[in-house]
């Protein structure tokens, strides 16, 4: 803020920009640092806030130690229980002192831990992680980023759609996403895949299901949410839109689960083809971050028009400014969305008033167990 906007601004807002600039005055002043640590009512504060920056500083040491553990099987191997250090490897992949290196790497991030002398089980960060094996694929997957953060300045300055990430999800900077090659859909329809099992699940119990006939979901991949709404509900008919490569393998899964009866598939682009109508429920589960604007907007007004009055519109995403989750928002996949070269996180204020400039009422928000994970937006169709 300039000295003249500071003049203009309310006499608070004023008052808070010199707070921060004294605050910001403080913290730079090493002789302010080691009184603050010293000082006995500050000093939890202070380590505290040393921790958090140098976790800051080291995250990527840290991404690293739990994508090793990941990739030499370290976590399966100790499923079912401690195992001897000498087999807990497999052999020849390392020789013992970067193996005891990397064991108490990930002992130090409570990914494993050490059962008395020389044996090793989960920790209990790990053992959540292999209970949910969509994080695992994504850890995996983080590789591509990584790939492209190695000069983060660079990625930044190429042109969206330059990337390692762009490439993995061809549609996300395609002018037409129709245009996909068939094949190139199906490594990222496998990970959507693994990691939509949890998601589904808090989405179907934050929303009943149970009042809608049929259900239409928009990029919806290979069915796997769609599965699990059948499992939940029944009785509801399941409707798929997604591009035709991925069309073609829902229609399969839906096969192998027997729903074909009550599944029906539709392949297109919704970039600018119309969504097929009949349905009194459109879902967007994780589907609008990955788009710009005018995209969004598109998909939105394209929603209302497959929807009769009064039809209800369900959107479930991670979003920008949840309380507690505020990194994952924009320092997360605000990042990863730009290296992927479309999309961005918003938050639910900003999702409203694309809801109600499309014809939608003002939403309501209800509520997740884990909303760093999803959020859920609900709205209906007006007019």
């Amino acid at each position: 803020m300039t000295a003249d906007a500071r003049l203009r601004a309310p006499w608070i807002i004023r008052l808070r920009e010199r707070w921060h600039d004294r605050r910001n005055r403080w913290l730079m002043d090493p002789r302010f640092q080691r009184a603050a640590a010293a000082f006995l009512p500050t000093r939890p504060l202070a380590r505290r806030e040393a921790r958090e920056l140098f976790d800051i500083v080291a995250g990527f040491v840290w991404s690293q130690v739990l994508l090793s553990c990941l990739r030499l099987g370290v976590f399966e191997r100790l499923r079912d229980g401690p195992v001897a250090a000498a087999d807990l490897l497999p052999q020849g992949t390392l020789a013992p002192a970067p193996a005891a290196t990397l064991l108490r790497a990930a002992a130090a991030l409570e990914l494993v831990e050490q059962r008395g002398e020389g044996r090793w089980a989960l920790g209990r960060r790990g053992a959540a992680l292999l209970g949910n094996p969509g994080v695992l694929a994504m850890i995996e997957h983080h590789a591509v980023l990584y790939a492209d953060l190695v000069d983060p300045v660079a990625m930044l300055r190429a042109p969206r759609g330059a990337t390692a990430l762009a490439r993995y999800w061809p549609y996300a900077a395609a002018a037409e996403p129709g245009s996909v090659e068939a094949a190139s859909t199906a490594a990222y329809t496998r990970l959507m895949s693994a990691s939509q099992g949890l998601v589904a699940e808090e989405v179907l119990d934050a929303h009943d299901f149970s009042r809608h006939r049929r259900v239409l979901d928009v990029g919806g991949g290979d069915g796997t949410f769609l599965r699990a709404v059948a499992r939940r509900v029944p009785e509801i008919d399941l409707a798929l839109f997604d591009l035709p490569g991925v069309a073609a393998q829902a229609t399969a899964r839906f096969t192998e689960a027997g729903l074909s009866s009550r599944a029906t598939v539709t392949a297109g682009d919704f970039s600018r083809d119309p969504l097929p109508s009949g349905a009194d429920l459109v879902t967007f589960v994780r589907v609008l971050h990955d788009h710009d604007d005018p995209r969004v907007e598109r998909l939105l007004a394209a929603a209302r028009d497959a929807l009769a009055p009064g039809g209800t519109l369900l959107i479930a995403e991670p979003l920008a400014g949840t309380t507690g989750a505020e990194r994952m928002g924009d320092a997360y996949f605000g990042v990863y969305l730009w290296a992927m070269g479309s999309g961005r996180p918003r938050t639910a204020q900003e999702l409203a008033g694309m809801l109600q400039r499309a014809g939608f009422e003002a939403p309501v928000e209800r509520p997740t167990r884990v909303p760093l994970q999803t959020r859920v937006l609900v709205s209906r169709r007006r007019g």
